[in-house]
């Protein structure tokens, strides 16, 4: 009777997380395609200014402060962080008001020429309805956490038209080197269900193509390069997180009204655009199109610090009181600092495909996601991308530290032998230090080296010692020598 039964309550589960997931990814799909039109409607109505949009910066940026405050305050910053805290700290449970207000708020935000993204919102408004769906059916904390994972699955999937790597986002998200298996299955159909809704809708995705990349070869030169690719964008995504944080901080310790520190915030990259162009505003879709195609001419116009420059952008943007997504910004700085990388070695197969890399590495060293970005360069660039995008990807995950753009990640893993960890609440409590046994091992080194170095400058001690004496005695030598000579010419 045991196998029956086991398999009976196996099959009873999976009904009953593909109709709720199905359902819940449905009703997900429908709103984010909502928000995404109400996105691209606010972004047409831009020509209608009679001056640059993003003069109006730092109004939005105080509106979207106002906003959050008075109806949602955990709709402040970027979406996904809040919704990963709420999984691991609320089991779940979101205010069904953040839907709204993040809607609003991210609208504004990029409307207004906020450099922030869009995928925040999705995983925060998906989350949110999965909550509110939880309590309506009175799930038990573990179902609801469960249901909210699927929301974030969904989000994503609907945002940027990836059904298998926003499935697998919503689950690699939450904790660093630990996947909930239990949670593919319901993942995967509401990122589905999301995806495909909103298409019905009308949403419309974009998609790259490296066309001259159609073969499968292998390229030992272009390996080394991706590896060392790796190792850049790894740096590059551990100065995103840095970057973020710390400016939080700093706008934080700022003795003034919050209104204040947004409007200075939106007058500040307002005025910096006047020195540096207006290219780093906004969610810069097409820039990071323009860095795929082998005659980007929009890209020729950018200065390799450009990357540099959306960091600043965007942990300003988000700093400040701005709301949306962090994921496409970076993007973003991923295919730019790509694209500059690529033009290291010349031509712009190199440029186009580096910037490629980039796009998903960073993500990956950024977000500590390294199996969706990988299924996410298949999805987007094809096969024979994915097969360098993997090792770069890889290696850029590793190479960006334990550090995260989503601090309430859970660390579970350590990304070096010669580290340990004392593993917190989250990634930003979590404390690092050198194993004691590495700590004991490079001591002896450095004390062999100090003995080494010693010994040579005693050595080189000695050896110039007996030059001197040798040439001190070759002098008087020849000073004896010479006296009788001078005596015999007398």
């Amino acid at each position: 009777m045991r196998y029956p039964v086991e398999h009976l309550s196996i099959v009873s589960s999976m009904i009953k997380w593909v109709v709720l997931s199905a359902l819940a990814g449905m009703i997900i799909g429908t709103a984010v395609t909502l928000f995404l039109n109400l996105l691209a409607y606010g972004e047409g109505a831009r020509s209608l200014l009679p001056f640059h949009y993003y003069y109006l910066l730092p109004l939005g940026l105080m509106l979207s402060v106002w906003l959050t405050r008075k109806f949602a305050p955990e709709a402040k910053g970027h979406g996904t962080e809040k919704v990963i805290e709420a999984v691991h700290k609320r089991n779940g449970l979101i205010n069904v008001a953040v839907i709204p207000i993040k809607l609003m708020t991210t609208i504004i935000t990029l409307v207004s020429g906020g450099s922030a993204g869009k995928e925040g919102p999705g995983a925060q408004i998906g989350g949110g309805i999965a909550s509110f769906i939880s309590e309506l059916l009175h799930f038990s904390p573990n179902d609801r956490k469960k249901l909210v994972v699927c929301g974030i699955s969904a989000g994503f999937a609907t945002v940027f038209g990836t059904p298998i790597a926003g499935a697998i986002f919503g689950i690699e998200v939450l904790i660093v080197g630990s996947l909930r298996y239990e949670m593919l299955l319901p993942s995967f159909i509401a990122g589905f269900s999301g995806f495909y809704t909103a298409q019905y809708l009308g949403a419309h995705y974009t998609y790259f193509e490296i066309s001259y990349f159609q073969h499968y070869f292998i390229d030992m030169l272009l390996l080394l390069k991706v590896v060392a690719g790796g190792i850049f964008f790894g740096l590059v995504a551990y100065l995103i997180s840095v970057t973020l944080m710390q400016t939080e901080k700093a706008v934080e310790k700022i003795p003034i009204n919050g209104y204040l520190k947004a409007l200075g915030g939106g007058v500040l990259l307002v005025l910096l655009s006047f020195v540096v162009g207006e290219h780093y505003f906004g969610l810069g879709l097409d820039t990071i199109a323009e860095t795929m195609k082998f005659d980007g001419a929009e890209t020729s116009t950018l200065p390799w610090y450009g990357f540099l420059l959306k960091i600043f952008y965007t942990a300003v943007t988000l700093g400040s009181g701005g709301s949306g997504g962090i994921v496409t910004p970076i993007f973003y700085i991923g295919a730019t600092s790509g694209h500059w990388y690529g033009g290291l070695f010349g031509g712009e197969h190199q440029m186009a495909l580096f910037a490629a890399l980039g796009f998903v590495s960073v993500l990956a060293g950024a977000t500590n996601t390294p199996i969706s970005a990988t299924v996410m360069a298949i999805e987007l660039f094809g096969l024979d991308v994915g097969h360098y995008a993997a090792i770069s990807i890889v290696v850029s995950f590793l190479a960006s530290g334990h550090r995260s753009v989503f601090p309430s990640q859970k660390l579970t893993m350590k990304k070096s032998d010669l580290l340990e960890i004392e593993y917190g609440d989250d990634i930003e409590h979590s404390k690092i230090s050198l194993d004691d046994k590495q700590i004991e091992r490079f001591d002896n080194i450095y004390r062999n080296i100090q003995i080494k170095r010693r010994r040579y400058n005693l050595k080189r001690k000695r050896e110039r010692k007996s030059v001197a004496v040798r040439q001190k005695k070759k002098t008087q030598s020849s000073t004896e020598t010479s006296e009788p000579t001078k005596e015999l010419s007398e």
